[in-house]
Order: C-alpha cells, then sequence, then structure tokens
C-alpha cells in the first residue's frame, strides 16, 4: 500500500486581495490552505482599484479575467480645476495615469475582492472575525494562537494583512523603520452624487490641497478624495475619527468650489478612510516560515495605481516559487525573482504621480501646464514598469486553469 505524504498546512492573515490570490496558487500547488480575517465577511467597498500590465496575466491564468472585464469601469474623463472652480483641462484618465485602453482594467474594489473568493471559497478554509494572537516558529512549523481562541500549528504563516500589518510588526518590529512617509495624508468616502458626474472624475486644486469627486457610473452616490500636504505623518489622527474629521476640517476652511458640501458629507460619512499617503520599503519579506506580500511587504502608495497589481503579481510568484521547494529555497526565489519588479513600480512615485498634488503656486502652475499639453498629444504609451516581468511558467500547472 503507498502512503502519500501529508499535505502541508499553511495560513494567510488577511482576505482583501493578495490574500485570497496567494490561497488560489497554494491550493493549484497542493497546499492545504487557511486564511484568517479579522473583519466579519469580505470588505467589499465600492471604489476603484486598477489592474494592469503583468497582473492582467495573472488574473487570466486564474479564470477570473473575463468576469473582471464584465466588471470593468469606463470612466470617460478626469477634469481638473482650478481654485476657483474654473476648468484647467479635461482628459482621457488614461492620459494621467498611463494605461492602455482596451487592455488595463478599472474595476470596483468589492468586484474584485468578490471574484477572488469565488475562485477559492471550495477549496479552502476561511476563519472570519478572528486574527492571529501570537506566533511561534520552529524547526518543524509555526505555532499559531488566534485572537478567538484556540491554538494551530502551520507549515508556513503569510502576511497578508495590508500597509499597517500586524504579521510584519511581530515578525520585524515597530512599521515606522519601513514606513517611507510621501508628505501626503488622504481621506475617502461615500457622498451623494449632487453633482450629477457620470462616469468621470472631476478635481480640485491649490497648493498643497486637492479635492476630487469621482463617479462610478450613474450612481447616486459618488466617492470623495481628499488629499493635503502633511510634512510629517499626524499619528495622534490615526484610529480617532473626530480627530481626521477635525484634521480636514482645518485644512480645508477656506476651501472654494463644491468642498464645503464636500466637507459636511464627510461630517455625516460612516464609510470614512483616512490615512497618511507611504510606502512600505523593506530590505526583505522574510523571516523563518513566515513571508509578506502585499501591501503587508511593498506597499507602493496609490500614487502609482499599482497597489493592486502588486499584490497579484506577489502572490502568483510567491506560491510558485515554493512549488518543490522548502521554505527557505522558496522564499528566497521568491524575494530575487519579485524585488526588481516592485522596486521599479514603487518607484513610480518619482514618475508624476506625485507631481498630480504640487504643494507651491508655481508647481501648480507647472502642473496645469503640463496638462493642458497632454491633452494635445497622441495616445499615451503603457508604462514600462508595469509589464516588467514575464510570468513564469511553475511546477508543472497549466498556464490558464481556466474558471472554476
Amino acid at each position: 500500500m503507498t502512503r502519500t505524504a501529508p499535505r502541508r498546512s499553511v495560513l494567510i492573515s488577511g482576505a482583501s486581495i493578495a490574500g485570497p490570490a496567494l490561497a488560489f496558487w497554494l491550493n493549484r500547488h497542493g497546499y492545504e490552505v487557511t486564511v484568517v480575517e479579522k473583519a466579519g465577511t469580505l470588505r467589499s467597498g465600492g471604489y476603484p482599484i486598477d489592474v494592469r500590465g503583468t497582473a492582467l496575466d495573472v488574473v487570466e491564468k486564474m479564470g477570473i479575467l473575463p468576469r473582471l472585464r464584465d466588471a470593468h469601469i469606463d470612466l470617460r474623463r478626469i477634469t481638473f480645476l482650478d481654485g476657483d472652480g474654473d476648468e484647467v483641462t479635461s482628459l482621457h484618465p488614461h492620459a494621467v495615469t498611463g494605461g492602455v485602453t482596451g487592455r488595463d482594467l478599472e474595476i470596483r474594489r468589492g468586484d474584485l475582492t468578490d471574484a477572488l473568493y469565488m475562485a477559492v471559497r471550495d477549496d479552502v478554509e476561511f476563519l472570519f472575525n478572528d486574527s492571529v494572537d501570537t506566533l511561534d516558529q520552529s524547526a518543524h512549523g509555526v505555532d499559531v494562537t488566534f485572537h478567538g481562541g484556540g491554538s494551530r500549528t502551520f507549515d508556513m504563516v503569510f502576511g497578508a494583512d495590508g500597509m499597517h500589518s500586524r504579521t510584519r510588526e511581530t515578525l520585524f518590529g515597530p512599521e515606522e523603520q519601513f514606513h517611507r512617509h510621501l508628505g501626503y495624508c488622504f481621506a475617502v468616502f461615500t457622498m451623494p452624487n449632487t453633482l450629477g458626474l457620470s462616469h468621470e472624475t472631476v478635481m480640485w486644486n491649490t497648493p498643497g490641497r486637492a479635492a476630487a469627486v469621482y463617479a462610478v457610473g450613474d450612481d447616486e452616490e459618488v466617492h470623495a478624495f481628499l488629499n493635503f500636504a502633511q510634512p510629517e505623518p499626524p499619528y495622534d489622527a490615526f484610529g480617532d475619527p473626530k480627530a481626521q474629521r477635525a484634521l480636514l476640517a482645518d485644512v480645508f476652511a477656506d476651501a472654494g468650489w463644491e468642498v464645503p458640501g464636500i466637507l459636511g458629507a464627510l461630517h455625516d460619512a460612516d464609510d470614512v478612510f483616512f490615512d497618511a499617503v507611504g510606502q512600505i520599503r523593506m530590505p526583505r519579506w522574510t523571516e523563518g516560515r513566515v513571508a509578506l506580500l502585499g501591501d503587508a511587504a511593498y506597499a507602493p502608495s496609490f500614487l502609482t495605481g499599482q497597489g493592486t497589481s502588486l499584490a497579484l503579481v506577489g502572490a502568483y510568484m510567491l506560491a510558485g516559487s515554493l512549488a518543490g521547494r522548502d521554505h527557505a529555497e522558496g522564499f528566497a526565489a521568491y524575494e530575487h525573482a519579485t524585488r526588481d519588479f516592485v522596486t521599479l513600480n514603487q518607484d513610480l512615485v518619482g514618475e508624476g504621480g506625485a507631481t498630480l498634488f504640487p504643494t507651491t503656486a508655481q508647481a501648480l502652475e507647472q502642473r496645469n501646464a503640463r496638462l493642458r499639453a497632454l491633452s494635445a498629444l497622441p495616445a499615451p504609451q503603457p508604462r514600462p514598469a508595469h509589464s516588467a516581468l514575464v510570468l513564469p511558467s511553475f511546477g508543472g500547472l497549466p498556464d490558464e486553469p481556466g474558471p472554476r
């Protein structure tokens, strides 16, 4: 009688994008996968995210690309306004982002998280309303105690728990040593579509301040966005919604255009997300039997538009690098094969992303002149960083598993 070795068991902390994507690929490589998520259910969140370049190849291999194409948002224009609310210029969004019309995807975040969950829910164990309390590594595995009680031992643990990762803090220390502050803070929330916008973004700017309203479609609600220069992160406001609202109200107190109405909607909103604009830069992403991916390891900031794409590509590369290898070899291969792609995309903040939000009057006028010039140029070329990694084939998996 032939005995087969038991499947190696792994735990993934985080069920947003990187976590379920990693679960998909680890399951296909033969692992027994558990995902733990502190929220009670999937965090749908309707605000838009981008999937570009190499990440499109990942979702195609997963068999979910047709579903995501059906969910694609047809954003038609972005209009820039000056401090008085007068139009500076109106452009197709790809002229600003370097996107590729007809190929790149822009979708509601919830549509992607739903698609990823549907692709893995029958093969993977999900533990909602729970989180990792402690990790204790040994030569034989990782002993995990859960916040909700109980303990289990896994062969490996993966931190896909976001920019403010508890897994990273547990293994590597405080976030401050890896956080690169980019000089801004932002808030995003939903509000009524009082401007009657459709498939468009309108952005108001003065030096050091921006307010935008994003209409995904013809919905009754839109996404409001407030961004402001902040040389040092306002640590006292993190985790304190009242302090966040007070800070935003103070920064935008004398703002024109529709900003007073946006601030009024902020006061009533129950879905405000507030954070500093920053990146996570780490010299290594793994420690023993634990590895990080996505924003936990290499958040690039929304200024690059590449956070989702890095999460999807990182999940594919991490799972594939482990195929046929022990954790030490696999983790080394993951870092070696993925780091250059990550760095290229994080460095996009120096290629125009941050210049959307100038902090001086002179820089703002220079930006406006560049935006006006874009309207006279031919269609933009895609940014090379988006497709800088060609996906390798791993462990004899078929190139395209197809819908599941």
